[in-house]
């Protein structure tokens, strides 16, 4: 009775709850929150010191009694007090200026294809004890699918790899379904620990992950550039134990990443071979869609592209796709009472 009292001064929210970052979209606002999934807390107080970018400026940066972690797993909650913690902080802040004592929004949150049932439900329960008066959870391919405006509802195979923090979803997908699909832990967080493995054998330099994740972004890359184009890296010296100054090449990135690119072909090939034929002469049609922030990585559609001979393309604002996708959801009742995963709990919430 109370969930539907407050509810009604609540925002409907979809989340995209990502190892790397969490986004939120409100109804009729658009995405409202953008921020990384990393929390700081004073494990004295236990209170939160701060969250999103704040939290990510203090990483490897804190004295001993601030812990500063990454609540998420490979896309699955690993530590719930701390995942509880930073959605409620977030839902609390999109009803700031609304007239709310205690905010109940209905939400609708995307979970990994390869998800188990126990994970489902921390999920669930973590959104729930953040204040949600009921959670909705769908496959992230396709909310990704449905954010980047693919025809899902129809007897067409669409195919979309999304490359996000720590896990890389394939799909293929036709009337609301998912028909074959590879889910894999190799994404964004292992390109960055093999930029900083590739650095520590080769230059016996030890760099941290901020410094690694920099290198990614500016030289990253899965077809040679135009030009060699190299970029100062610092970290200390793994002989002397000093700090030390060396320069990466766009060709040593690419050196460094190959492993994992190589890997995400791989399974986009063998999720081809699994796919039954008429799908397959649709996604030969109508191409292969690339979303999350590992697509963002230079070349990676010419290079898929040219392993698999199907044509490829990056979705429009690739980083959005899956909160874009549970936005529509938001609007659309119908599509999301089809294609909404069974809850966990037999409890009904109003």
């Amino acid at each position: 009775m109370l969930n539907t009292f407050f509810g009604r001064f609540s925002e409907d929210i979809g989340i995209d709850l990502g190892t790397e970052n969490t986004l939120l979209y409100v109804k009729g606002k658009g995405i409202v929150i953008n921020e990384p999934s990393i929390v700081s807390i004073n494990q004295r107080t236990n209170q939160i010191v701060a969250v999103g970018h704040s939290a990510k400026d203090m990483l490897g940066k804190t004295p001993p009694h601030i812990r500063t972690s990454r609540p998420l797993t490979k896309g699955v909650v690993s530590d719930f007090e701390v995942t509880e913690k930073m959605l409620k902080f977030f839902i609390d802040q999109i009803h700031d200026d609304k007239f709310t004592i205690v905010p109940r929004p209905r939400v609708i949150i995307g979970v990994p294809l390869e998800i188990t049932e126990v994970e489902r439900k921390a999920v669930e329960d973590a959104v729930i004890s953040a204040g949600a008066r009921k959670v909705i959870l769908v496959e992230e391919p396709m909310a990704a699918a449905i954010g980047a405006r693919l025809p899902v509802s129809e007897s067409i195979g669409n195919m979309i790899v999304d490359i996000g923090g720590g896990t890389t979803e394939i799909a293929v997908l036709s009337l609301n379904g998912v028909v074959t699909w590879k889910s894999l832990s190799i994404a964004g967080d292992e390109m960055t620990k093999n930029i900083t493995q590739y650095i520590r054998d080769v230059f016996n330099l030890l760099i941290g992950d901020k410094v690694a994740e920099m290198v990614k972004f500016r030289i990253g890359n899965a077809v040679a550039f135009d030009q060699i184009i190299n970029i100062e890296v610092r970290g200390r010296d793994l002989m002397t134990g000093l700090p030390k100054e060396i320069l990466v090449s766009d060709g040593q990135a690419r050196e460094a990443l190959q492993k994992s690119i190589k890997m995400i072909i791989e399974n986009v090939k063998s999720t081809l071979e699994l796919t039954p034929p008429e799908l397959v002469a649709d996604i030969y049609e109508r191409g292969i869609i690339l979303c999350g922030g590992g697509s963002l990585l230079r070349g990676i559609d010419q290079i898929i592209s040219k392993e698999t001979d199907v044509p490829v393309r990056i979705a429009e604002d690739p980083l959005t796709t899956v909160v874009r996708g549970t936005g529509a959801l938001l609007e659309d009742e119908q599509l999301l009472n089809e294609i909404a995963l069974p809850s966990t709990s037999d409890e009904p919430y109003a």
